[in-house]
Parts: structure tokens; C-alpha cells; sequence
């Protein structure tokens, strides 16, 4: 059985469709990134399949018992509220000592435990925020753009580190991301979303396919083949009421 299968999910925002038809699936040890322009529904696919937001159509189908460690795409920690990488390891349920030491470990942040949130480099943070979803022991590690704000080398770094994690748990792992040369060395699998799923197979396929080239101005369109693309398929039905064509002009432009 999948971890987590999405059958005809369709999700509209204002009656208006975000996602189309999208049937989904990724099995244990997987590592599968969803790529996509900016308003394509990628962080809405994450919050449905997480169980977050309900699909207007189809359904969404977790393994029974599924564990899942999320990272969020931003994490916002109040200046004025002191909270220490411990204390914030063992939010919501306390986690013993030695294993908030081992995560920490396995991340590469080793003695971060007394530093307080807000003094963490961009890099440090994001690699606490891996260690606490590693802490609930997940069968899947999903994980929203998690290296905005880093560096280059950062980016390499943490990709690595996933991949790392991959092979030595054998959880899966589904993230959305925007560091496509990257994306193409770390993943087994790549889906290319644009309000539906418009591509997806193996990294060295989809880079090749017109649909991811015309995605990312790759082609000699550029930024036409963006515009073309987003705008040729009709989903009839979806809402309640939407022009279709309107909404994904917006989310071409965004």
C-alpha cells in the first residue's frame, strides 16, 4: 500500500480551482519533488495530502498508522519570547534529552540545545526544524521549499543531508522546491504541477519533456510557453463556478 495516494483531487479556492484532477501517490523510500511557477498549487497539493485542507473532489488516502515529520516552507519564532532549540524540540510533546542530542546529530547542529531560536543562521534553523520532524520517527518527511533563504552551498548541503536521511531511515521523502538543478541530482521521481500534474517520471525524462521546459522558459518561448501552457486545458465541472482560464492567467503572473 501507497503512504499517502490522492485520487481526482480537485481544490478550489473561492470557488475558483487551485488543483485539477491530480492522482498522486509516492511509496516507501521515495524521494519525490514537485516542481512548478509560483501560484501552480504546490503548497496546496502538500496541505491536502497532509490532511490540512479537504478537496473539493476525490480523496486523499494516508497508510493507516501513516507518521509523518513535516518542515514548513516559513516558520515565523516571536523575538519577544524566548525559546530555547530544547524547548522548541519538545513542542507539542516533551522529548527526552538524548534523543533531542541524537536528531540534533544527525543534522549536524550537534550542541544547539541551550542557543536560543532567534540567534539560528538561516541554516541552523531549517536543520532544527529537520530534526524535530525526524524525531516523530516519520515514515514520510515532507518538506514545503525548505532552503529559501540559504546560500548556494547551504542548498547543496541540505539537499545532501535529505538524501543522507533517505538512505539511512528509508523513509520517503516529498518536498516542493525551486532549486531545479538540484532537484534533478537528489530526486528519483519529479512531478511538474501547474494547477495540474502536467508531467512526471524520472528527473532525466521530465527535463527533457516540452511541458517542464515550457514550465520554466526553457524553451525558446520563454515566458510565452508559460503563459500557453497554463492556459491549454479546460476542466469543466470542478467548482461550483469558476472561469478557469481567468484563474490561471492570475497564477501564470504571480
Amino acid at each position: 500500500m501507497s503512504l499517502i495516494s490522492a485520487k481526482d483531487v480537485t481544490v478550489c479556492y473561492d470557488a475558483a480551482p487551485v488543483l485539477s484532477h491530480v492522482n498522486f501517490s509516492i511509496e516507501s523510500g521515495e524521494i519525490v519533488t514537485i516542481v512548478g511557477p509560483n501560484g501552480s498549487g504546490k503548497s496546496t497539493l502538500l496541505r491536502t495530502l497532509l490532511g490540512v485542507l479537504t478537496p473539493s473532489k476525490g480523496t486523499v488516502t494516508p497508510k493507516p498508522g501513516l507518521s509523518v515529520g513535516y518542515v514548513p516552507q516559513r516558520l515565523s519564532v516571536d523575538t519577544s519570547m524566548p525559546i530555547t532549540v530544547s524547548r522548541f524540540l519538545s513542542l507539542p510533546h516533551r522529548k527526552f534529552v538524548a534523543d533531542q542530542s541524537h536528531a540534533l546529530e544527525r543534522v549536524g547542529v550537534q550542541g544547539l540545545e541551550t542557543r536560543q531560536m532567534v540567534d539560528l543562521s538561516g541554516g541552523q534553523f531549517q536543520r532544527v526544524l529537520l530534526a524535530r520532524a525526524l524525531l516523530a520517527k516519520p515514515d514520510i518527511l515532507i518538506l514545503d521549499e525548505p532552503t529559501q533563504g540559504l546560500d548556494q552551498p547551504g542548498v547543496a548541503a541540505f539537499y545532501r543531508l535529505i538524501e543522507d536521511v533517505r538512505n539511512e531511515t528509508g523513509c520517503a521523502v516529498l518536498l516542493v522546491s525551486h532549486d531545479l538543478h538540484v532537484v534533478m541530482s537528489a530526486s528519483d521521481r519529479v512531478i511538474c504541477l501547474n494547477g495540474h500534474i502536467c508531467c512526471e517520471g524520472a528527473p532525466t525524462v521530465v527535463s527533457e519533456t516540452p511541458e517542464y521546459r515550457a514550465l520554466f522558459g526553457l524553451g525558446t518561448q520563454g515566458a510565452l510557453a508559460l503563459y500557453q501552457h497554463a492556459h491549454d486545458h479546460v476542466h469543466d465541472g470542478d467548482c461550483d463556478h469558476h472561469d478557469h482560464a481567468h484563474a490561471h492567467e492570475d497564477h501564470a503572473n504571480a
